[in-house]
């Protein structure tokens, strides 16, 4: 194996920002310096959705600004969440002002860094409030059959091929059995036959806030799933058996390493500039480590 990595990025998500709200401009920036003194040049960085809390022009104003004034990677790749919904003023312009911030066409789309592909994946819908379904990823069939055909080339390859999606699978990675999430995507089985017909596919998700911390932050079900903590807060289950906030100090993230002949995955504490070892992953998708 080549001491060197072909490619190196960085996976957060849940920022959830807002203008008034300094903690979480100053959760970021922390953030972006742990990140920077990791590695100056990394190849990307992905915000893997609720990058806002409000869904406001404003609060993507600041976001802006905070990225811009912070040495961050020159390839930031976004992923819409369902925090980018919550002005509530329609499905539309929540979509129109995402875009807009990150300089995009539509919520979905992929990137190609040194013949490796990088799927992202979004929500085209949201609410209404008090629905069972408030949160929850909805994907297109237009967006499903662009992801079968973004796909499609990579069949039979053991190269790995990573996919963001701000919402967890239900019933995979840990809080995904809660109530709250079982309508997490609510295309979930095609989602699900689609990437099992690639064992090398990777998963990120957040929207839990899951504290990297806990068992079983990388899964394997024919192809592999990691939840990507959080920035801002991270999550557990309380001693009532009920999901909440277990460090209000939390911030969490991932640190992916791409060698010749597996995928090397860290989790960051930014909070305390820790590690958090979670997998090693050959190409051919057989988890050969997990911590």
């Amino acid at each position: 194996m080549s001491k060197n990595p072909i490619i190196e990025f960085f996976v957060i998500s849940d920022i959830q920002l807002t203008v008034n709200n300094k903690k979480s401009h100053e959760k970021l920036k922390f953030a972006l310096q742990d990140i920077h003194a990791i590695n100056p040049n990394p190849d990307a960085i992905i915000i893997n959705g609720d990058l806002i809390s409000d869904g406001r022009s404003e609060s993507y104003l600041k976001l802006k600004e905070i990225l811009e004034s912070n040495a961050y990677a020159k390839r930031t790749f976004f992923t819409i969440g369902n925090h980018e919904y919550f002005l509530n003023d329609g499905n539309q312009p929540s979509i129109e002002r995402f875009l807009s911030f990150a300089n995009l066409d539509q919520v979905y789309y992929k990137q190609v860094l040194e013949d490796y592909a990088f799927i992202f994946l979004g929500t085209e819908s949201w609410g209404p409030i008090g629905a069972p379904t408030k949160d929850s990823a909805v994907l297109s069939e237009a967006q499903l059959a662009w992801l079968e055909s973004a796909l499609e080339e990579h069949r039979g390859s053991e190269k790995p091929v990573f996919v963001f999606l701000h919402q967890p699978i239900p019933n995979t990675i840990p809080a995904t059995d809660l109530e709250y999430y079982q309508n997490g995507i609510i295309q979930s089985k095609e989602l699900i036959d689609i990437l099992s017909q690639y064992p090398q596919a990777i998963y990120f998700s957040g929207h839990s806030h899951w504290d990297l911390s806990l068992p079983g932050t990388y899964l394997r079900k024919v192809f592999s799933m990691v939840n990507t903590g959080a920035i801002y807060d991270t999550y557990g289950i309380g001693d009532n058996g009920e999901e909440t906030v277990v460090n209000a100090e939390g911030s969490q993230g991932l640190y992916v390493q791409l060698y010749k002949n597996k995928v090397v995955i860290k989790g960051r504490d930014f909070s305390k500039k820790g590690w958090i070892d979670l997998a090693d992953i050959a190409f051919n998708g057989e988890k050969e480590l997990s911590c």
